[in-house]
């Protein structure tokens, strides 16, 4: 099988997976809610302020969310040693890390797409006028933050404190990329086109995604055997 096969195979596992039990699915989708309505009551700001907060806060929620999706991503294969049988499988470990990202970010932008509704209206902003380059922005930071979290979570599944380790872990190195996307979100919530200074945020995103896709898919085999 190719690359990308395998790859699908994985992905479509897991997200059968995750739709058969969508305990990480409802527990990441309720926090994100909860957060949002909590900081609408807690700073009750004006229309400019919100503006000027949103990418910030939109992605502290689904940073935080997406650690509840991403810290369950390896953890469901431990039982009956699923993951030992599949490293000893004929399915690459590149192919298994991309196949399981990709289910990450499937699951990632639909609870992103859920709360954005819900944040135009806690917060009454309109937030479709640049609705496509913002899709854009939300597909490259979700995979961003997916790619670094797939890894580490790889990496932490055999620790006890894995729920604790991978956020320690992961936000740090997301640092660059959230910067990026929490300022094109904030422009783009704000009605702004996706041109400028924008662009190269833009490439910084990119770029992060590029460099540490790489990074990932060169190093996962030696991560998931040792």
């Amino acid at each position: 099988m190719n690359f990308l096969r395998q790859s699908w195979i994985v992905a479509a596992k897991d997200l059968r997976a995750e739709l058969r039990t969508k305990e990480a699915l409802n527990a990441s989708l309720s926090f994100a809610l909860v957060i949002l309505l909590l900081f609408s009551f807690a700073f009750d700001p004006t229309a400019e302020q919100t503006r000027e907060i949103s990418g910030g806060l939109l992605w502290i929620v689904f940073a935080f969310a997406g650690a509840l999706i991403l810290n369950r991503s390896f953890a469901r294969e431990l039982v009956n040693d699923c993951l030992d049988a599949l490293v000893a499988s004929p399915l690459s470990g590149a192919a298994l890390f991309f196949g399981k990202c990709l289910a990450n970010v499937v699951l990632l932008l639909a609870i992103e797409l859920v709360c954005l509704p819900v944040f135009g209206v806690f917060y009454n902003v309109r937030w479709t006028r640049q609705f496509w380059p913002l899709l854009l922005v939300l597909a490259l930071g979700t995979w961003a933050l997916t790619v670094v979290g797939t890894m580490f979570s790889a990496l932490t599944v055999n620790l006890r404190l894995r729920e604790l380790m991978l956020p320690t872990l992961v936000y740090p190195l997301l640092i660059p990329a959230l910067i990026a996307a929490i300022q094109l979100t904030t422009a783009l919530v704000g009605g702004q086109p996706l041109a400028g200074d924008l662009l190269n945020w833009l490439k910084m995103l990119i770029g992060f995604d590029i460099i540490f896709t790489a990074l990932a898919l060169a190093l996962v085999d030696t991560v998931l055997v040792g």
